[in-house]
């Protein structure tokens, strides 16, 4: 059996909200309980080695403990064409670090009443209904044909990556690839004149992968999800997030979209080309999305720019079961959920679960090592930003990167997170 450590979480929280009511605090020269502080300076070794060996061209790596931040540093550049160096506050395109926000403001209409996690999305969203699967596929002229879906798609399918649909230019299957771009349907982000209503209707008309429920597949569902806070909430997707998530976690520079100062601190997306480092091209998408274009396109899926700190503290906000600096966000029955594996064994046994905004660790990944606790949650985005938080060890870490593809060799995501956990002392 299973232990889910948020359950242990939950029924302690009902004896001392406040005690899980940590912010983030800046590093002090007083030692850290449970922290072996000399081995911080071989996770900073690490990192200076990987930027000497031009491994990537930059990064800002953040680790938290018991609410403490005991290593911020930022290395580096964060554009190598201009000389501009990393700075600690260097925002970030995040990407696919998105779909938590999204899930959390799902949740947070959830438990308001205003619909069950299984309620079908077409009750919101008509367009949904009956909703079909992909049989035959001809290349030549992109035509297709389809049989009809043995159920509807839920909230929970979407949450869950289980709905069928696909991921457009970065799906694993060339058909859908060619059936999403032809319908006009919005991947990632955009520069472009388009609402997420637009593009959530369009992608609705179109054929899934699989019946829903049936498979584990990467999809757009959390860019549905997004147009779906619209609808129920009756606000604009960045509005609500602004008013529900980050101005009450004092996260004041994550957007969907950066004004001119902000954008002044955006770091450039690097490819390494030619033994050199270069600023990543327009390709089916604008680099600078979030500082030009007619920024009217809030993607649920992928579409937020944050710094580390910021991110730090919505990932605090989790390990205290719901509440940041007195202002509660979920509650702590409601995380619970969102930590137990939703998915069954749809993942396979790589050593993860999946619940309703995160991959979950489970015991095969606890056995594998460095990887952290039972029920360590985490994810990542598009341009190697990665992250991670282990409720038993109350341990946050944070490594952001913008970069395009594997790099130049780079193997800093996973020895920084397996380092963090050889901190614990």
């Amino acid at each position: 059996m299973k232990l889910n450590y948020f359950i242990l979480v939950f029924a302690f929280s009902l004896l001392s909200e406040n005690s899980w009511s940590q912010i983030l605090l800046p590093p002090s020269n007083q030692p850290i309980k449970g922290i072996a502080e000399e081995r911080i300076s071989r996770i900073d070794g690490m990192l200076n080695e990987a930027i000497t060996q031009e491994k990537i061209p930059g990064l800002v790596a953040m680790i938290v403990k018991d609410g403490k931040v005991i290593y911020h540093e930022a290395k580096g550049m964060a554009d190598v064409k201009s000389g501009r160096k990393m700075e600690k506050n260097s925002i970030f395109r995040i990407a696919s670090q998105t779909k938590a926000i999204t899930s959390t403001a799902i949740m947070i209409l959830w438990e308001e009443g205003h619909f069950r996690l299984d309620d079908p999305v077409s009750k919101f969203i008509p367009e949904f209904k009956s909703p079909q699967v992909l049989t035959g596929f001809r290349f030549s002229d992109t035509t297709f044909s389809t049989k009809p879906a043995d159920k509807e798609i839920t909230i929970r399918h979407l949450l869950t990556h289980t709905s069928g649909l696909g991921y457009g230019v970065i799906d694993g299957d060339e058909r859908m690839k060619m059936i999403y771009q032809k319908a006009g349907v919005i991947d990632l982000f955009t520069t472009e004149d388009i609402s997420i209503e637009e593009s959530v209707k369009r992608l609705a008309k179109l054929p899934l992968h699989h019946d829903p429920g049936a498979r584990f597949t990467y999809s757009e569902g959390l860019d549905v999800l997004g147009y779906l806070v619209e609808v129920v909430s009756g606000m604009p997707f960045d509005d609500f997030l602004k008013e529900r998530i980050f101005d009450p976690l004092d996260m004041n520079d994550t957007r969907f979209y950066l004004d001119e100062k902000q954008g002044e601190r955006l770091v450039t997306v690097h490819t390494f080309q030619e033994k050199e480092w270069e600023p990543y091209p327009v390709t089916f998408y604008d680099p600078d999305y979030p500082k030009k274009g007619a920024k009217r396109f809030f993607s649920g899926g992928a579409g937020l720019s944050s710094t580390t700190e910021d991110y730090a503290k919505f990932l605090q906000m989790y390990l205290n079961v719901g509440i940041y600096n007195g202002k509660r966000i979920l509650s702590p029955h409601t995380i619970k959920t969102m930590m137990t594996n939703q998915v069954g064994d749809l993942l396979g046994n790589g050593g993860k679960d999946y619940g309703l905004a995160f991959g979950l660790v489970d015991e095969k990944g606890v056995q594998m090592g460095g990887i952290g606790s039972l029920g360590t949650f985490d994810w990542g985005g598009y341009f190697n930003t990665q992250y991670f938080a282990d409720p038993e060890e109350n341990i946050i870490g944070l490594i952001f990167k913008q970069i395009s593809g594997a790099g130049n060799g780079d193997e800093t995501g996973w020895k920084f997170r397996q380092m963090v956990f050889t901190l614990l002392d």
